[in-house]
């Protein structure tokens, strides 16, 4: 009987810590990039987000979405340990496009206490001439 009780007592205290911990959380550097002014000739642009994981567990981004074909996301796919840093590449690709202002989103879902980030990129592409 003894055992029993003692036993109840450590898979209670045991599923108690696992509880305690916080969640995942991602936090990036900043959630907008402006491109500035592009030619056209050189339609094609990038930037990297930098996101850390500020919670307790490792953090997985489980998808990354673009408002837009145009626009392609590359992120880090082994889970990021707390206190880690992770990449979320973004490139813009203005071939075939109107020259002018553009803005895209880019939706990141992930395992964190907050699940959905958007991120944002715009720019002013201008005609080749």
């Amino acid at each position: 009987m003894k055992k029993l009780i003692v036993l109840t007592m450590m898979f209670l205290c045991g599923m108690t810590a696992a509880f305690a911990q916080k969640p995942a959380e991602i936090k990036f550097e900043k959630l907008t990039h402006d491109f500035g002014t592009f030619s056209e000739k050189n339609p094609v642009v990038t930037y990297t987000f930098i996101y850390t994981n500020v919670g307790e567990q490792p953090l997985v981004i489980n998808q990354a979405v673009a408002s837009c074909g145009c626009t392609v996301p590359e992120y880090t796919k082994t889970p990021v340990k707390p206190g880690e840093q992770g990449k979320l590449k973004v490139t813009y690709n203005g071939t075939g496009k109107f020259p002018g202002h553009f803005k895209k989103s880019i939706t990141v879902r992930t395992n964190g206490a907050v699940e959905m980030t958007r991120l944002y990129i715009e720019g002013d592409m201008t005609e080749a001439k």
